[in-house]
């Protein structure tokens, strides 16, 4: 397996604990999830029906400002596995460095895969893949740049995981144009991974060809309900997205204390240079606080956002032992 974050099985095997011990912090994922979370027995015990994915779909559009066709996908995970089968092989260019799944899935379908370092070089590619906000490092790209793009690249696809908290940034508006495709997850602001939900937006014919791909259950009944709840409470987005901001600045100032610079981030995480990554995360681990490390990047830290005052203090001890 490729390395993420979230794989909790390996700090337990390292440094002990039960899994319920641990304050997870190597995702991305919100500390603080979405607390109305249930379902009538129906919704597990009955196939969805088109009417209900469909309602799904109406929640996503409004909640994702656009008007364009929408696919909901088991994850965003579930919509990257299927790119490479959205045109015939050839070129595939990512921006990077990037969440590490791009590349894999194009190059296990035959395509010939090149990661780029910036927006101009993407231009060429039969697939142009961008995640903004990006992963790991928080890097942003103006929407207008990134239309700019579109007429040079056969489909561009624009990764927008991490772009709940940040909704100006977003290009999903604009995913009726041929060839631009918006993956969004929902998993990561909601704080509900485990529902496995996410949505691809796009052109008629991209949506139309990945919902064949998907057949006629792309989603749980559960995740349906509890989905088009969440994304139509406003009131719990935008007091979510304000204490985000507030939680980002007071995980800086503890970084800062370590002497750790800060690379760049999103809402839901940072990423610090700290001089030796897997010294500091031994260091937390020691506490039960799991992070996340880069191989290729020896000095490189991502951190999510802890939750409840409890965990805050867990860190900030973890830190000054």
């Amino acid at each position: 397996m490729r390395e993420h974050g979230g794989n909790l099985d390996v700090a337990q095997q390292r440094f002990g604990g039960a899994a319920e011990d641990w304050i997870d912090l190597s995702t991305g994922i919100n500390r603080v999830p979405y607390p109305d979370v249930d379902v009538e027995p129906r919704q597990w015990n009955a196939l969805p029906s088109r009417s209900e994915i469909e309602s799904l779909h109406n929640a996503a559009r409004q909640a994702y400002r656009t008007d364009a066709p929408i696919a909901a996908v088991g994850g965003a995970q579930a919509a990257i596995q299927l790119l490479p089968h959205l045109a015939s092989r050839g070129r595939a260019r990512i921006l990077a460095p990037t969440y590490n799944e791009y590349a894999a899935v194009f190059s296990a379908a035959g395509w010939d895969v090149t990661e780029v370092s910036d927006l101009a070089t993407l231009a060429g590619a039969d697939i142009a893949v961008v995640v903004n906000p990006n992963n790991p490092d928080g890097r942003r790209h103006d929407r207008h740049e990134l239309l700019a793009l579109l007429p040079r690249v056969g489909r561009l696809v624009i990764d927008e995981s991490f772009a709940d908290a940040v909704p100006d940034l977003s290009l999903a508006s604009e995913a009726g144009h041929p060839g631009l495709l918006i993956l969004r997850s929902f998993g990561k602001f909601y704080g509900l991974a485990g529902l496995r939900l996410g949505f691809a937006v796009g052109s008629e014919p991209d949506i139309a060809a990945l919902a064949a791909m998907l057949g006629p259950w792309p989603v749980s009944g559960g995740a349906i309900a509890i989905g088009r709840r969440a994304l139509l409470d406003h009131d719990w987005a935008t007091a979510t997205t304000a204490r985000l901001a507030d939680d980002c600045a007071r995980l800086d100032a503890e970084a800062r204390s370590q002497g750790w610079t800060l690379l760049g981030g999103t809402p839901l995480f940072r990423l610090y240079e700290t001089g030796n990554a897997l010294a500091a995360q031994e260091k937390l681990a020691r506490s039960q606080i799991w992070s996340r490390v880069f191989q290729q990047r020896p000095g490189w830290l991502r951190l999510g956002l802890p939750g409840s005052e409890t965990e805050w203090s867990r860190l900030s001890a973890a830190l000054s032992a």
